[in-house]
C-alpha cells in the first residue's frame, strides 16, 4: 500500500479555505483516491478542546508565545491521533491550515521570532512536513468583508488591518521561500475558477489526474 499525501490549505481571514477543501476531497475521491477531511486548530479530541481555548474569548486573551505553544500541543495531537495514521493507511489528507499559519499568525502578524517558531515545530514533528501547501491569496479588503458578513467572528478576525496586512505579506514570503512546497493562488475571484486552480497545482505538483467536483 502506497503512503497517503498531505496537502495543506493555508491562508488569511475570508480566503476560501473552508469552502475549497471540500471541494479538493470531493475532486480526489471522485477519481478513487480516499480521502480526509480535517483542520487546525482542531482535528483530534485533544486538538478540538485547544481550538476552543484560542478562539473564544478576547483577542488579548492569550500572547503570541502561548498561542504558539498551544497550537504545537493541539498539532502534536493532530497529527500523532489522526494525521499520521491515516497516511500510514494510504488516505490523503486535507487540512484547513497546518503549520505555516502559525509561522504567519504567531510570526509574522503577532511578532515571534520565526527561527524560534521553527524550533517548536522540530521539537513537535521533527521533519514531518506536508507534500503540499496551497496558499489563498487575497487583499485584506476583500477577506475582511467576506468575515464581516459571517454572524460572529472569532479573536482573529477581529484583529486591526494592519495586523492582517502584516499576515498576507507573511503568507507571500513563506510561499516564495519554497516555491517547491508551496503554491500561491488568487483567490479574490468565484470559488469555482478557485478550485480550478488548486486542481491544477495538485496536479502538477502530485502527479495525479482529477476533475472539478460536481456541486
Amino acid at each position: 500500500m502506497s503512503r497517503g499525501r498531505l496537502i495543506t490549505i493555508e491562508g488569511g481571514e475570508g480566503a476560501g479555505k473552508s469552502t475549497q477543501v471540500p471541494l479538493l476531497v470531493a475532486a480526489l475521491e471522485g477519481v478513487g483516491i480516499r480521502t480526509l477531511a480535517t483542520r487546525e486548530p482542531g482535528g483530534s479530541p485533544g486538538g478540538e478542546a485547544i481550538r476552543r481555548l484560542l478562539l473564544e474569548g478576547e483577542g488579548e486573551r492569550w500572547d503570541a508565545a502561548s498561542e504558539a505553544l498551544l497550537l504545537m500541543a493541539a498539532r502534536r495531537d493532530h497529527v500523532a491521533k489522526l494525521i499520521e495514521p491515516a497516511l500510514a493507511r494510504g488516505v490523503w489528507v486535507v487540512s484547513d491550515r497546518f503549520a505555516d499559519s502559525t509561522l504567519a499568525y504567531q510570526g509574522y502578524g503577532r511578532g515571534l521570532a520565526v527561527a524560534d517558531i521553527a524550533m517548536l515545530h522540530r521539537f513537535g514533528l521533527g521533519n514531518f512536513v506536508p507534500d503540499l501547501t496551497v496558499i489563498l491569496d487575497l487583499p485584506i479588503e476583500i477577506g475582511l468583508a467576506r468575515v464581516s458578513a459571517r454572524a460572529s467572528a472569532d479573536r482573529f478576525e477581529r484583529l486591526d488591518h494592519a495586523f492582517h496586512q502584516r499576515l498576507r505579506n507573511g503568507f507571500r514570503e513563506i510561499a516564495a521561500a519554497e516555491p517547491a512546497r508551496y503554491v500561491l493562488i488568487d483567490a479574490a475571484g468565484e470559488p469555482e475558477m478557485v478550485h480550478r486552480a488548486i486542481l491544477s497545482a495538485v496536479m502538477q505538483r502530485l502527479r495525479v489526474s482529477l476533475k472539478p467536483a460536481q456541486k
